[in-house]
C-alpha cells in the first residue's frame, strides 16, 4: 500500500509539472530591525513591501505566473554578526533572487560586504541613509529609494536656519548612519551661518548618558539635535536631558520619527519637536499608493514605507525584465525598468508593466516616494519632509524646500 501511494504521488508530481501547474516561488527577501533600536519602526516597512508583492501576486504573478515570495531576516539593527546571518541565510538557505533592506546603514553595508556581493544578491535599501554607502565597491548590486543623508544633512541645516535656530548641539549614535548624517549636518549648518557648539557621539544601549548630556549642555546651545533611534540611545538621551533641565527643544533625525518615542516621553514634554525624514513628493504615485495603502490597514505616511514599496516593486520589475528568475542581470534591468526612456508605469500597475515588457516595450517605474533613476552609485535623490510632534504624534508639515 506505501509503495502504491507513494508510486501515484511521483506520478500526479511529473503530471503537474508537465502542464505547468506546479511553479516555484520566486523569493525576494526582506532584512530589517525587528529587533533592537528601530522595532517599533519596521512592521510598517515590512508590511509595504508585502503590498507591492501581494499586488503582483494578485495581478499574475511573475515570468511564466509564479508567485513572488517575501521572507525575512533580523539584522536588529546595531548587531553586524546578527545582520550577516541573517543575510547569508536570505541568500544561500532561502535563495532569494534580491532583497528589500537592510534598514540600518550598518546593517546594509555588512549584509552586502559578508553575503549579498559574494552571492551576486541585488539589495535595494529602503532606509540606509549613510553617505558610506555611495562609495561601497559593490558591483553595481547596492542600491536605495531612500536619499543619502549627504543630502537630508543640508536639507535639515536649512531648516533650522529658516525656524531661528542659531545654535546647535549635536549628539550621533556612533554608527554609519549616526556618523555620516552628524558631519552632514554641522558641514552645512556652519556653512549657512549657524553654530554647532558640540557634534558629540555616543554609544547605543547604555542605560544612562548624564555625562554625555551634561557635555552638551555646558556648550551653551539651546537646542539639541538627536541623530539616533527611537528606541534606543535616542530615547534615553531625550529623557534624561528632560529630567535633568538640561534641554527643552530637540530635534530629530528619521531615526527618531516614531510615535513610541512620543508615548515613552509624553506629549506634552515633546510638543513641537522637530524632525525631517524622506518623504513622498505631490504626484500621482503617492496619491495610488495613498489609496491602496490604507486600504490594506497600513498608514502611508509611516516612515520608509513608501520607500520600501517602491523597493520591492522595483525588484518585481526587474525580474519580469531579466525574463528569469536568475540573479545574473538584475542589475542591469533594474535600471533599465526605473530609468527614462520609457511609458510611465504607477505603483500597483503590474499587469500594465508585464504586457508593456512582454511586448519588448520599455518602461519607466514612476514610484510613490517618487522617481528613481539610480545615480551611478544607485543613490536617488528623493524628497526631505517636516515633522513636528502634535497632538501627541509625529505629523508630517510638509517638504522642505
Amino acid at each position: 500500500m506505501i509503495r502504491a501511494t507513494c508510486h501515484v504521488s511521483i506520478l500526479t508530481g511529473l503530471a503537474l509539472l508537465a502542464t505547468g501547474v506546479v511553479s516555484a516561488d520566486v523569493k525576494i527577501g526582506f532584512l530589517g530591525g525587528f529587533t533592537g533600536p528601530i522595532e517599533s519602526l519596521t512592521p510598517p516597512i515590512y508590511e509595504a513591501a508585502k503590498l507591492a508583492v501581494a499586488q503582483v501576486n494578485d495581478q499574475g504573478g511573475v515570468l511564466d505566473g509564479e508567485m513572488l515570495a517575501i521572507p525575512s531576516g533580523d539584522t536588529t539593527c546595531a548587531d553586524a554578526t546578527a545582520a550577516s546571518n541573517a543575510a547569508d541565510r536570505l541568500v544561500n538557505s532561502e535563495n532569494v533572487v534580491a532583497i528589500v533592506g537592510a534598514l540600518c546603514s550598518g546593517a546594509t553595508i555588512s549584509s552586502a560586504n559578508n553575503a549579498a556581493i559574494p552571492g551576486g544578491v541585488v539589495m535595494i535599501s529602503p532606509a540606509s541613509t549613510s553617505p558610506a554607502l555611495t562609495t561601497m565597491q559593490d558591483n553595481d548590486l547596492v542600491f536605495r529609494t531612500a536619499p543619502s543623508d549627504a543630502y537630508q544633512g543640508d536639507v535639515m541645516a536649512r531648516l533650522l536656519k529658516s525656524k531661528g535656530i542659531d545654535n546647535i548641539a549635536i549628539t550621533y549614535v556612533n554608527n554609519d548612519y549616526g556618523k555620516g548624517f552628524a558631519e552632514s549636518l554641522a558641514t552645512a549648518f556652519g556653512t549657512a551661518g549657524g553654530k554647532v557648539a558640540a557634534n558629540e557621539g555616543h554609544e547605543d544601549k547604555k542605560a544612562d548618558y548624564r555625562s554625555e548630556i551634561g557635555l552638551l549642555s555646558s556648550s551653551g546651545a539651546d537646542t539639541l539635535v538627536v541623530l539616533a533611534y527611537a528606541d534606543g540611545s535616542g530615547q534615553t538621551i531625550i529623557r534624561q536631558a528632560i529630567e535633568g533641565g538640561d534641554f527643552s527643544k530637540f530635534v530629530g533625525g528619521d531615526g527618531m520619527v516614531g510615535d513610541t518615542l512620543v508615548g515613552a516621553i509624553g506629549a506634552d514634554k515633546l510638543e513641537h519637536m522637530i524632525a525631517t525624514k524622506p518623504g513622498t513628493p505631490e504626484a500621482p504615485g503617492a496619491t495610488m499608493f495613498s489609496k491602496t495603502a490604507m486600504a490594506a490597514g497600513l498608514d502611508p505616511k509611516a516612515v520608509f514605507a513608501a520607500q520600501a514599496y517602491d523597493a520591492a516593486f522595483l525588484l518585481a520589475l526587474a525580474i519580469e525584465k531579466n525574463g528569469s528568475a536568475d540573479r545574473t542581470g538584475l542589475s542591469a534591468a533594474l535600471r533599465d525598468v526605473a530609468s527614462a526612456p520609457g511609458e510611465i508605469i504607477l505603483p500597483g500597475e503590474w499587469s500594465k508593466a508585464k504586457a508593456l515588457i512582454k511586448a519588448g516595450k520599455d518602461i519607466n517605474y514612476e514610484g510613490t516616494s517618487g522617481p528613481h533613476e539610480f545615480d551611478q552609485a544607485g543613490d536617488v535623490p528623493g524628497v526631505i519632509v517636516e515633522m513636528t510632534v502634535k497632538d501627541g504624534k509625529f505629523e508630517e508639515v510638509g517638504i522642505v524646500q
